[in-house]
């Protein structure tokens, strides 16, 4: 009974000195105790992680060659998920912005200095086409024309609409249909087609959504004018 007092004495270092050891050298060289102190404290600064790779004006993989725009449009997910359409890396047209809506959303841009003339949206399922006809009948050279659907960009469209939009380089507008998705970066006076459209068919056979085509995503650098927008 008297050795009681000592032993545990014994036994309480002896376990202070294994586990001092023990830290040691699981933890390397530093001492155990500092480092257990260490982690056991809030870290000033969280770990590096991996660098990400860099993004470029609209989130694009890599810089625009010089005297271009960067793009990047989105058309709208079903009727849930309004489009996008952002230009050297300013949200031209965005639910966020408030500023776009079911049909044609359609953003005019001065092809020289890439600012913007005029953002809206046109309901081609129960709008007026002539409201769409006057935006877009006087357009200047030049100009250019970013559009993405939402929900249906076609029911409204007639003839007119349809020559117009193939004047500004369109493939795909003669054709366009109900519920087709559909984006499409044109300018007045090009002389070719554009090579920035997309679609995609309305198809119960082939629609990610019930009643819907996916969703697309188009990204590129248009050139810039030369000459001033009159």
């Amino acid at each position: 009974m008297r050795l009681a007092g000592p032993l545990r004495v014994v036994v309480i270092v002896l376990t202070a000195g294994l586990t001092w050891i023990l830290v040691s050298v699981l933890l390397g060289t530093q001492s155990g105790f500092s480092r257990l102190q260490q982690l056991l404290k809030s870290p000033e600064t969280p770990p590096t992680s991996e660098p990400r790779p860099k993004k470029y004006k609209c989130g694009l993989p890599r810089a625009c060659p010089e005297n271009s725009l960067a793009f990047r449009i989105m058309s709208g997910a079903a009727n849930v998920i309004g489009p996008k359409i952002c230009l050297e890396d300013k949200m031209l047209m965005s639910s966020v912005k408030n500023n776009v809506g079911r049909g044609l959303n359609i953003a005019l841009v001065n092809g020289v200095n890439g600012e913007l003339i005029d953002a809206k949206y046109f309901d081609m399922w129960a709008g007026d086409v002539n409201e769409l006809l006057k935006f877009i009948r006087p357009l200047h050279e030049g100009t250019l024309v970013f559009v993405a659907s939402y929900d249906d960009p076609a029911t409204k469209m007639n003839e007119e609409t349809r020559k117009i939009f193939s004047e500004l380089g369109s493939r795909i507008a003669k054709d366009l249909a109900f519920r087709d998705s559909w984006v499409f970066v044109g300018a007045k006076g090009v002389q070719d087609k554009s090579p920035f459209e997309q679609h995609v068919k309305n198809s119960k056979s082939s629609n990610k959504y019930e009643g819907w085509p996916e969703a697309l995503e188009m990204e590129g650098c248009v050139p810039q004018r030369t000459a001033e927008v009159h």
